[in-house]
C-alpha cells in the first residue's frame, strides 16, 4: 500500500508541477488560456489530491507534523512555495515580480523534495 500511494504522491507532484510551469509561461504571455475553465478547476484538483496522498503517506509512515521536525520543514517548504506560487501567477505586478515568484516556489519545492527524500531537517535541525 505505502508503495501504491508514494507513486501517486510522486505522480501528482510531477502534474502539479507541469501545470504550474505551464500557467506561469501563459500568464508572461498573458495567453487566453487561463482563462479555459479546466485551468481553473484542474490544478486545484491535483493538488487536493496531493495533499490527501501527502495525509496518507504520513499515516503510513507514522510521521506526522510538529511531531517529527523534516515532515513540519518540508510542510513549510510546501507552504512557502505555495506562497510564491501566488507571487508567480497572481500577485506578482511586474513581469520581474513574476519570476522572483516562479524562481522561488520551484527553489522550495526543489528544498521539500530534498527533506522528503533525506528524511532530515535542514533548516530546524
Amino acid at each position: 500500500m505505502y508503495m501504491l500511494v508514494k507513486h501517486l504522491h510522486l505522480s501528482l507532484i510531477s502534474i502539479s508541477l507541469a501545470l504550474f510551469i505551464l500557467r506561469f509561461y501563459w500568464r508572461l504571455k498573458d495567453s487566453p488560456q487561463l482563462q479555459r475553465k479546466w485551468v481553473k478547476v484542474l490544478p486545484h484538483v491535483v493538488d487536493t489530491l496531493l495533499l490527501a496522498s501527502a495525509a496518507a503517506l504520513c499515516v503510513l509512515i507514522a510521521q506526522y507534523p510538529f511531531v517529527h521536525l523534516w515532515v513540519t520543514e518540508k510542510l513549510f517548504a510546501v507552504l512557502l512555495y505555495i506562497l510564491m506560487g501566488l507571487v508567480a501567477l497572481k500577485l506578482g505586478r511586474t513581469t520581474a515580480m513574476r519570476w522572483v515568484g516562479f524562481i522561488g516556489a520551484i527553489s522550495w519545492l526543489a528544498f521539500a523534495a530534498k527533506v522528503a527524500v533525506l528524511k532530515q531537517p535542514l533548516l530546524f535541525s
